[in-house]
């Protein structure tokens, strides 16, 4: 039998539309988090434009949407006059009491005055340490991560919160921005290249939230395998157990890709990895079994300026669309 190729999908961006979801949960996780602050009914809705947050996303290392919400609020929070920080050890308490005495005015008028703040602020500042933001993402849900529990409150909706993380939610009782979703890719485009392809998908997502949307739009059964966030944190797991190095396997390190390879057990034609940020293609290039990376730029709110950045990470080849993607693979 002939070899075939294996392609492997990146999700958010790439098979799904997530621009209603996680990129817009990140704008509301925001606003909540300032929403007990003097002046929060000045900030503006939205915050900030989605095509500012693909920006500040593609600037690397911020694969996760957990980590990139976060990087939004330490940036806003240089804006802020400093409060006295609430010394609690409970975090939720330590949170209320800082936030409700601090003034947002100052954040609402950078976000209505300048063109692309978010990037704006990280030239001016980078990635600042603060040690009242910092204290509200350590941990998990339900032990202290503030900032990751009203982002997870947001987007899977009260009932998939309750039955993920056996809480009540603090901040956010409406319907899931997960039920925003919608599909990028047609059937028949995935019917064409599962019939002579293996494919496969490599994702930030943690597995719930990848095993939901694929489920619910009956699209796993394309899939060989599927590896996420959690398949990273369980290997780094074992690592620091053996040897008490503390690693990173999220993207651009290339273990899912790997990973994905040796559990095929099969040689193929080719290696591809279809993704929609740089981190991705320096995944595919970095990958020890020589991934062709392909950038798809569907679902980009600024599709020039993702092209340059994926260009400036190494892309092999990119695409406007799935159509173009059969003419590489098929």
């Amino acid at each position: 039998m002939n070899s075939r190729n294996l392609i492997v999908f990146d999700m958010d961006g790439v098979i799904m539309d997530v621009s209603g979801s996680y990129r817009d949960v990140v704008r509301q996780t925001t606003k909540l988090f300032f929403h007990l602050a003097r002046g929060a009914e000045k900030l503006p809705d939205p915050l900030f434009a989605l095509s500012d947050l693909a920006a500040l996303k593609q600037s690397g290392g911020l694969n996760n949407d957990w980590d990139l919400t976060f990087v939004v609020i330490n940036l806003l929070f240089c804006l802020v006059n400093r409060p006295a920080i609430h010394e609690s050890r409970d975090a939720w308490t330590r949170y209320r009491g800082t936030i409700g005495s601090c003034n947002v005015a100052p954040i609402a008028a950078i976000l209505k005055s300048i063109n692309n703040p978010l990037i704006s602020l990280l030239k001016k500042y980078g990635q600042p340490e603060n040690r009242f933001i910092e204290g509200l993402y350590h941990g998990d849900v339900g032990s202290g991560n503030i900032i990751k529990q009203i982002f997870q409150e947001l987007y899977l909706g009260k009932n998939l919160f309750q039955s993920t993380y056996h809480l009540a939610p603090e901040m956010y009782s409406g319907e899931g921005y997960i039920l925003r979703e919608a599909v990028l890719i047609d059937r028949s485009v995935l019917d064409d290249l599962f019939k002579e392809n293996v494919l496969a998908i490599a994702t930030g997502r943690p597995k719930a939230e990848a095993e939901y949307p694929l489920n619910h739009f009956d699209l796993k059964k394309y899939f060989t395998l599927v590896l996420t966030l959690d398949d990273c944190l369980e290997e780094e797991k074992k690592i620091f157990e053996k040897s008490a190095k503390k690693v990173s396997l999220s993207k651009p390190n290339p273990f899912m890709l790997d990973a994905i390879v040796k559990s095929c057990r099969q040689s193929f034609t080719g290696l591809y990895y279809v993704g929609d940020m740089p981190d991705d293609m320096l995944a595919a290039a970095r990958s020890r079994f020589g991934f062709k990376s392909i950038g798809i730029l569907v679902s980009a709110p600024d599709k020039p300026e993702l092209q340059r950045e994926l260009k400036r990470a190494g892309a092999d080849y990119l695409i406007d669309d799935f159509e173009d993607l059969k003419k590489i693979v098929l």
